[in-house]
């Protein structure tokens, strides 16, 4: 009896043992326990083989997916942040093989968006306008960038499947403008550490607030990590930390609502008529030469005055000019998303207003929801978890978080631009490449110029520094046209911001 008690109680270890260990294909360095019984491994990878068919030419790539951990300063893991890595197989010199870190916005969303949306060897089901189609899943991204440059797409802190190793580490070692920037430039020095790439030629690339961390990551890497770039690339870009403030900030906003207005047919016929690139200049030079100046002078402004501008931003905008009057010459940006199509029962959408969405009433000064903003959940959702457990074979019961909780974020002193400008003046290499879709109205693409006016105030670094349009939205890759020549765009940047053997990084 003794010895059959002896026998269960081992027989009983042995299976709990088993059941503690991770799958075999992803063992655990370092591992910590969290809420609800899951587990973050904050130092695992799962790799696999795959091919992808870029421009009629089959690449081969290694693609891993895993966590690498973020340290405090005793050097204990707080952290796991994942990362998906893709690095393409028969390329002999790795030294001069570009890499790109790729990161997304929020702040607390992943890079899921480009992974799935831009840049990557794989893309989600959706339409030639980048609208959901069934079944959910993904499919060859033959536009990826692979064929030029290896990527890494990082997931901040509570983004994705990146979690603190417990609820007491402190929130404000991660959710800030600056912690953010911190933690990643020493999270981007150990992989690249890790990986081997401290020779190549080095690239960010951010969308929407993925912009202001990558700005502060330029010149963060170079002052604390000492690791400085050939080219940042921002998607979308927020203001980065750059004043502009009343009559500015109000009057940029102009030529996103032209935009926009063109898109839907509310224009005047002679304005309708035109190309959207032959239209909007005349807005943009109406918005800096008259509207600003106009709004500076407040209610001092004569009767006539103000009716006359009331006139052109009413042109301009597809509002009546009631509307602007009413609002003293200034549209909200939610009252026009909700005005502009009131009249066919419509809404449109704040991060790609060629979204239409239905609200409970037509009455109000904001919509119910953004259209746009659901449909790519939709879309995205299934698609990464489909793409992460069935492609890249990485299990586990974490959630892929599409939008973390990374509150209170701490705004306060953001000089990304400051930042970014720095590190483009203090490093001959630096490039910088600016794109932008004329109908998102979160992150507008006149505001996106207004930035890079004041990004280079002496006008000395603007031969380094372009800026690019799209008649897209905030993503504007999920329009075809748009996805084939954007990342055409990333190649002609990537590879012409490399120099030439044997070239000096010198004034």
């Amino acid at each position: 009896m003794k010895n059959r008690l002896l026998t269960l109680l081992a027989l009983l270890i042995i299976i709990s043992a088993a059941q503690a260990q991770a799958p075999a294909s992803q063992p655990p360095k370092n591992t910590q326990k969290i809420s609800a019984g899951r587990i973050v491994h904050t130092d695992t990878t799962v790799v696999t083989k795959h091919t992808v068919t870029i421009k009629g030419q089959v690449v081969p790539y290694t693609a891993t997916a895993g966590m690498m951990p973020v340290w405090d300063e005793d050097g204990r893991p707080i952290a796991g942040v994942f990362y998906t890595y893709y690095e393409r197989d028969d390329v002999k010199d790795r030294a001069n093989r570009p890499l790109v870190i790729s990161f997304n916005g929020g702040p607390g969303t992943p890079s899921v968006w480009m992974e799935l949306g831009y840049t990557g060897p794989r893309m989600l089901n959706a339409d030639d306008e980048g609208y959901p189609v069934e079944p959910y899943g993904f499919k060859e991204n033959s536009n990826s960038i692979l064929d030029v440059a290896d990527i890494v797409y990082v997931d901040p802190v509570n983004t994705g499947y990146s979690r603190p190793v417990n609820p007491e580490i402190p929130k404000s070692n991660f959710f800030g403008v600056n912690e953010d920037i911190k933690y990643l430039a020493d999270w981007i020095n150990t992989f690249v550490t890790r990986e081997n790439r401290w020779a190549s030629p080095k690239f960010l690339i951010g969308e929407s607030y993925g912009t202001t961390r990558v700005s502060g990551l330029a010149l963060a890497l170079q002052d604390s990590e000492w690791m400085y770039l050939n080219g940042v690339i921002l998607v979308s870009p927020t203001d980065l930390g750059i004043n502009r403030g009343g009559p500015v900030s109000e009057a940029l906003r102009l030529p996103y609502f032209a935009a926009t207005a063109w898109y839907h047919k509310k224009l005047s016929a002679d304005l309708q008529g035109k190309e959207l690139s032959a239209m909007l200049p005349e807005v943009e030079d109406f918005t800096i030469n008259e509207y600003i100046p106009a709004l500076s002078k407040g209610g001092f402004l004569t009767d006539d005055q103000k009716q006359a501008i009331a006139a052109k931003v009413a042109r301009y905008s597809g509002l009546s000019e009631k509307m602007v009057l009413d609002n003293n010459l200034v549209i909200d940006y939610s009252l026009f998303w909700k005005a502009l199509l009131r009249d066919q029962g419509f809404t449109i959408g704040r991060l790609d207003s060629r979204y239409k969405g239905i609200d409970r009433q037509a009455a109000g000064e904001g919509p119910d929801y953004n259209p746009e903003l659901t449909t790519w959940l939709q879309e995205f959702t299934p698609a990464i978890n489909i793409y992460m457990r069935q492609e890249l074979n990485y299990k586990t019961d974490l959630k892929y978080n599409m939008f973390g909780n990374v509150w209170p974020w701490d705004e306060k002193n953001d000089h990304t631009g400051e930042n970014l400008r720095q590190a483009i003046a203090q490093n001959p290499f630096l490039h910088l490449l600016v794109q932008s879709g004329y109908y998102d109205g979160a992150c507008d693409y006149f505001n996106a110029k207004y930035s890079l006016w004041q990004l280079d105030p002496s006008g000395r670094l603007k031969d380094r520094i372009k800026w690019e349009g799209y008649k897209s939205g905030h993503m504007l890759y999920l329009r075809k046209e748009d996805l084939a020549t954007g990342t055409e765009n990333l190649r002609k940047f990537i590879l012409g911001a490399i120099p030439k053997p044997g070239q000096a990084a010198k004034y």
